[in-house]
């Protein structure tokens, strides 16, 4: 199974595609989605669409993952983030990809076995669980890498074959 993730953002959006075969994941490609600061909203969440419908075509993932957006203090910042994510989501669902979200409690007690993990911890267990001789860079990209993994988990998850309810699906 091939997983794309995501880590949405407007001015960065990191992206990590891995193949997934039993317990086992490896690397396929990781990197950003880049929209420069000054542009208009709608052209970056254009740019984000064209780029996002790329990966898709260029990968043909069977899954793709999403992490949820959590909002700390800037609510300004954490709507445009969201209007990214809805542009990923409606890449994904226009190339009927089946969609998946996760919250990042939900993707560092996965990757790192604790919900609290901090982001170096995950970046870790991202290099280890790939086995990458070096953490992926930058941090949105390796966020994206623990997303797919996050989602390779669950969906080979005995409990998500039999049909269990632990993925939430958009």
């Amino acid at each position: 199974m091939t997983i794309l993730g995501f880590d949405p953002g407007i001015a960065t959006v990191g992206f990590g595609v891995i193949r997934s075969e039993g317990s086992r994941q490896s690397l396929v490609r990781c990197g950003v989605i880049r929209t420069p600061a000054g542009m208009r909203l709608s052209l970056r969440l254009s740019q984000i669409y064209r780029d996002a419908c790329e990966l898709i075509d260029t990968f043909k993932p069977d899954a793709i993952a999403v992490e949820e957006l959590f909002f700390n203090t800037n609510l300004k910042t954490g709507i445009a983030v969201a209007h990214g994510r809805g542009v990923l989501i409606l890449a994904g669902e226009e190339r009927g990809v089946p969609m998946f979200e996760y919250t990042p409690l939900q993707v560092k007690q996965t990757v790192a076995g604790y919900g609290r993990a901090e982001k170096k911890q995950v970046m870790e267990m991202v290099r280890r669980l790939l086995s990458m001789d070096a953490a992926p860079k930058p941090d949105d990209a390796a966020d994206a890498l623990a997303i797919a993994i996050c989602h390779a988990r669950v969906a080979g998850s005995l409990l998500n074959i039999n049909g269990g309810t632990i993925c939430s699906t958009i």
